[in-house]
């Protein structure tokens, strides 16, 4: 669970998966055959938003596997286990302010899910809003993405180039 100051964008979203892959062992990294994401359907992560689709197609070109990302239909926020984490850490404190990082962060830390916790870092690395590409960018990522035929918004898979 990345923590930071900077605006949430795709290339902040991707750049916490390629660390937690590099953080995976090569015997953790073969056993998975592809690697599933399930997020929101936000403006910084839209199945139809072509900068994370595109830092997503380079994710899945310098890991070797795919990326099969699933979206949650809009509904309501309570149904989705991120919010619901969210909430947690909100009561967690008991009306206490989080006034500094570090605090956030030890709160975050000893927090628990069916009795595991949570891996939190902070980043303190700053991504630019409002990434646009060019048309020619954006005809090359949407070649590369397998939508499903019934659910084309909602699971997108991105295989590796040479994947058959």
């Amino acid at each position: 669970m990345p923590f930071g100051s900077s605006s949430t964008t795709s290339d902040g979203l991707v750049e916490t998966l390629a660390a937690w892959w590099q953080k995976r062992s090569p015997t953790e990294q073969g056993a998975i055959d592809r690697v599933p994401i399930n997020r929101a359907n936000g403006s910084e992560s839209s199945g139809v938003r072509t900068p994370c689709l595109h830092r997503l197609v380079q994710c899945v070109d310098t890991i070797g596997k795919p990326i099969q990302r699933l979206y949650d239909p809009p509904s309501h926020s309570k149904s989705k286990p991120l919010e619901r984490c969210w909430g947690m850490m909100e009561g967690h404190g008991h009306g206490a302010q989080l006034i500094d990082v570090e605090t956030m962060l030890e709160w975050a830390q000893r927090m628990t899910g069916k009795g595991l916790h949570p891996v939190v870092e902070l980043s303190r690395t700053g991504y630019d809003k409002g990434v646009s590409l060019s048309q020619a960018v954006m005809r090359a990522v949407a070649a590369r993405l397998e939508r499903h035929p019934l659910l084309p918004t909602w699971d997108i898979l991105i295989p590796p180039i040479g994947a058959d």
